[in-house]
């Protein structure tokens, strides 16, 4: 499960990794929450990959009420054409989420203790998600979940869950509406072992009312 994670990546740096122009800059979030709006890539229709804001949370087109999207956060990947909250996103409406790292809580004697990982070159990563219109209330969402998939090697001994990282290349074949569902499972694999690297954070990510660099600098006291 992947609950937490920070997007703080400048629009230049989207640009410079995914050759993808965002339509505003985004601002800066280090703590980003269930129910939050999220920055994602999708394809319009007209063919192109456009940037938006989703809410994280995903709310099936068929749901009476949006208080599903609460519990509906995260899609395993093993289950995607399954499960039917998930099954026509991921025919149709697949996209990415941006993130710059994300946190896992790892089971320790004394507790849980928050880790935040990141790509070792810095980039901005590309999570795998499904996303959904839902047009039954007085306003409509629009809003999405993260695939996630077994973790790799590395994370094992923090969680045993990751999100699904997509390279670019692999990214606009996860966007494209003809991709075969074959080679879409297949792009849902772990991460390779040298991508991402963690450490230690303090305890105050706990709470999502906080934001803000500290956040992702490693704790140095216990």
């Amino acid at each position: 499960m992947c609950g937490r994670f920070a997007f703080y990546a400048p629009r230049q740096a989207v640009l410079d990794t995914f050759g993808v122009e965002l339509p505003f800059e985004p601002a800066p979030r280090y703590n980003v929450a269930p129910s939050q709006p999220v920055v994602a890539l999708r394809t319009a229709a007209d063919g192109a990959i456009e940037g938006v804001q989703l809410r994280w949370g995903l709310v099936p087109f068929w749901a009476r009420e949006p208080g599903i999207g609460n519990r509906l956060i995260n899609a395993r990947a093993e289950t995607l054409g399954e499960k039917p909250a998930f099954r026509e996103a991921f025919r149709r409406r697949r996209c990415v989420v941006l993130a710059s790292g994300f946190y896992e809580w790892r089971r320790d004697p004394g507790g849980r203790t928050p880790c935040y990982i990141a790509p070792v070159d810095g980039r901005p990563l590309a999570f795998a998600a499904l996303w959904e219109h839902w047009d039954r209330g007085e306003q409509p969402l629009e809003t999405c979940a993260l695939v996630t998939t077994a973790a790799n090697r590395s994370l094992r001994d923090i969680h045993e869950r990751m999100p699904v990282v997509l390279a670019p290349v692999a990214m606009r074949s996860w966007l494209a509406p003809a991709t075969p569902v074959a080679a879409l499972t297949a792009l849902l694999a772990p991460a390779a072992g040298d991508l991402l690297a963690w450490h230690e954070v303090g305890r105050a990510v706990n709470s999502p009312a906080h934001d803000g660099p500290e956040l992702v600098r490693p704790q140095t006291v216990r």
